[in-house]
């Protein structure tokens, strides 16, 4: 497939050109910028042919099958609709949308229109959480009791901008990171969290969106889920722990992009180091989606995936202004 980047973004050229182009017979030929200046500069850097300023340019061209999305989160509704209508597949970077009700539009209209709409999260495709997956859904851990999420970071200064001054761009830690720890515990669990207390907090970069967060969430087996999420914390180091009645897993630094990490599995017997596949995340999210694009499977997180997590957010910020335990809302999916 020949690909049109719609955002000349960061995560793009660190990791998503790479990985699109490493999945044979994959290439990325157009990209999309606000400024003809830097998308220019950017796709000449990149190998990228053309670069242009106009979403019409990339949509209306034959040589592109599929567009990855990674503008700012507003955009994302409007960018993957005119994509959908236009017959190019969507693979769009989190969170899918602003609102669930949005995301079940694009959802919805996919779905009328045999289009593949992906969510680009990627830690379901690292080695490491397809590993600790494996050791709950096989019988290793028992029942699963509860999960504590450590993902409190300090955001890197380049990463910053509309992410901690721009509410209306979708700025803040909830839609940033919730929705990927969302992910994971739908991804660990196969069911849905149900409901959710928080609290957060803001101003400790001078910003007036949030930029730390603590949670607790129910799920309808009554496992209880414990999660931190901040921009704020540059020495935490991030984790994962699942404890069960059978045992326990215990997993440090895997909340990332790269294939690091230690998974410890702790049970009667004693303790055990995991191993698990150091593949690249990026490349398999890549070769997952262009699996489905050919009619053989789901992608690594589809269009549904993408809402659920989103609405995970939602109620963690509803639930964090008001001071309420709120219920988890999925727009009906």
């Amino acid at each position: 497939m020949n690909w049109g980047l719609i955002g000349a973004s960061t995560i793009a050229s660190e990791h998503m050109i790479g990985a699109i182009r490493a999945n044979s017979g994959h290439d990325v030929v157009s990209v999309l910028s606000s400024s003809p200046t830097r998308g220019k500069e950017y796709a000449a850097k990149r190998g990228i042919t053309a670069s242009t300023t106009s979403l019409d340019d990339i949509l209306n061209g034959s040589d592109i099958d599929a567009v990855y999305i990674s503008t700012t989160n507003e955009k994302h509704l409007p960018q993957a609709m005119a994509a959908i209508a236009a017959g190019k597949h969507v693979l769009c970077e989190k969170p899918l949308a602003m609102t669930v009700a949005d995301a079940a539009t694009m959802v919805r209209a996919a779905q009328d229109s045999g289009i593949v709409l992906a969510t680009n999260h990627h830690l379901r495709n690292a080695g490491s959480h397809l590993a600790i997956r494996n050791l709950i859904t096989t019988g290793r851990l028992g029942e699963v009791l509860s999960i504590r999420i450590f993902h409190a970071v300090m955001l890197p200064e380049h990463l910053r901008g509309w992410r901690i001054d721009n509410p209306l761009a979708g700025g803040g830690v909830i839609p940033d990171i919730v929705v990927h720890d969302a992910d994971t515990v739908r991804f660990y669990l196969g069911e849905d969290p149900a409901d959710v207390v928080a609290q957060e907090l803001s101003g400790a970069m001078g910003v007036d969106v949030e930029d730390s967060v603590m949670s607790v969430w129910t799920t309808p087996s009554g496992v209880t889920v414990q999660t931190h999420e901040s921009f704020t914390h540059p020495f935490a180091g991030s984790g994962i722990e699942v404890h069960g009645t059978k045992g326990s897993v215990i997993a440090r630094n895997v909340m990332t992009q790269q294939p690091v990490g230690d998974i410890l599995l702790r049970t009667a017997s004693g303790e055990k180091s995991i191993e698990y596949s150091l593949h690249n995340l990026y490349e398999r999210s890549v070769s997952k989606f262009a699996i489905a694009v050919t009619g053989d499977g789901q992608p690594a997180a589809t269009g549904v995936d993408g809402l659920k997590s989103l609405a995970v957010a939602e109620a963690v910020k509803k639930a964090a202004v008001t001071g309420q335990r709120t219920t988890v809302d999925y727009g009906g999916y």
